[in-house]
């Protein structure tokens, strides 16, 4: 136990509360050029590859799980948080320059590094700061940020690509990954000195074990279930928007974080008082309910009411499930336990992005297919619930 939680048990300290301004900006730096990418790709020539622009962006984020979540277990939490947020800063300066759709795919596979590596330090270093019991609430006031800069930053985005251009729009999420290092160079390490190692390129030979940590596989399962939604609405949505006459595409995400930031203001501590499973059935079957009315929604209320459930899903789905985590690992491998939960997480994304877009290519009759998909993993999600449930009794 930290040095911090020995002098407090408060979770409100100053490194805490660093840590959830760096996660805001940086959640709102990759997040904010999401919605204006697709058309931004079509207007290169490369419409059928939409749904490459979130499943080779979540592929590298997979891929760079096992990494960093060694490495924030050997080098420290600080080192792979500036990584991440270094890859965005970079990344976003680049945009402009791309002069061919292969390099724009490359491009987002390259910026997937940075949501593969800073989430897991953050979500590691956070479970250093902040006592066992307080854990489900702690990661539902992180969460706070994360989702209002994940919300913000598309809205805002959408905006400065109408008053401006979309090259402005790249190099705005560039400086506010760029803000977001700034803070994290005021925080301190929270790495046992004893189990700190000097960086060194052996670190990087990757065993099965580093991969996938078996203590969290119940919470592998669930991630991955509901994670395939994700990757179905950030595909989908932006063009749905448009066609329901709407010019801010960044609006569902904003109404559906709106929701989410609700829960976990409201609801924060609910899982640390009634059980991580009891928590996860009542936001899995609004997840399914979001789902249902997504796919059957054609006008603007339905979509509405789509994004309030899919937001009070997400309210309780993250901090649950990073605190579930959290209960299961072993505190000398917090790091490639979070990691193994993030794989799941970027496979679930990926794989609704990738399937999604390979149903839609730009056909306005099958979206609802899509969602319907989504809708029936949620459920099967659903009753793997009851069974983890059954074996705990």
């Amino acid at each position: 136990m930290s040095l911090l939680i020995k002098q407090s048990n408060s979770i409100y300290t100053t490194q805490f509360w660093l840590l959830c301004l760096s996660n805001f900006l940086f959640s709102a730096s990759f997040q904010m050029i999401i919605p204006e990418l697709p058309d931004y790709l079509a207007g290169m020539g490369g419409k059928e590859y939409i749904g490459y622009i979130i499943f080779l962006f979540t592929l590298a984020a997979g891929a760079s799980r096992p990494f960093s979540g060694k490495l924030s277990d050997t080098i420290g939490r600080m080192p792979v948080m500036i990584f991440g947020s270094l890859v965005c800063f970079v990344c976003g300066g680049l945009y402009p320059f791309l002069g061919s759709i292969g390099f724009f795919l490359f491009l987002r596979f390259v910026h997937g590094f940075s949501t593969g590596t800073k989430p897991t330090a953050t979500a590691a270093y956070v479970a250093d700061i902040i006592p066992e019991s307080r854990r489900g609430e702690a990661q539902g006031v992180l969460g706070i940020f994360t989702a209002t800069g994940m919300s913000i930053g598309p809205s805002i985005g959408s905006l400065i690509t109408e008053w401006f251009d979309i090259y402005v729009l790249f190099y705005s999420s560039s400086v506010v990954a760029l803000l977001s290092i700034l803070i994290l160079l005021n925080m301190k390490e929270t790495l046992p000195k004893a189990q700190k190692q000097p960086f060194s390129f052996k670190l990087f030979k990757i065993k099965w074990v580093d991969v996938f940590e078996p203590r969290v596989m119940k919470v592998f399962w669930m991630m991955l279930l509901v994670s395939f939604s994700s990757g179905v609405l950030l595909t989908l949505v932006p063009d749905q928007t448009k066609m329901l006459g709407v010019k801010n595409k960044g609006l569902f995400f904003t109404i559906y974080t709106i929701a989410s930031v609700m829960v976990r203001l409201f609801f924060s501590k609910v899982s640390d008082k009634k059980g991580r499973i009891p928590v996860m059935k009542i936001s899995v079957t609004m997840l399914v309910l979001a789902m249902l009315t997504i796919a059957f929604s054609n006008d603007i209320w339905g979509f509405t009411i789509a994004a309030i459930l899919f937001g009070f899903s997400w309210g309780f789905n993250t901090p649950t499930l990073t605190a579930w985590t959290v209960d299961l690992s072993d505190p000398n491998y917090r790091g490639r336990a979070i990691a193994t939960m993030y794989i799941a997480l970027e496979a679930g994304i990926g794989l609704g992005a990738y399937c999604s877009g390979e149903i839609y290519q730009g056909v306005k009759e099958r979206l609802h297919i899509s969602y319907w998909l989504a809708a029936f993993l949620a459920f099967v999600g659903l009753g793997l619930l009851f069974v983890f449930d059954r074996k705990k009794v």
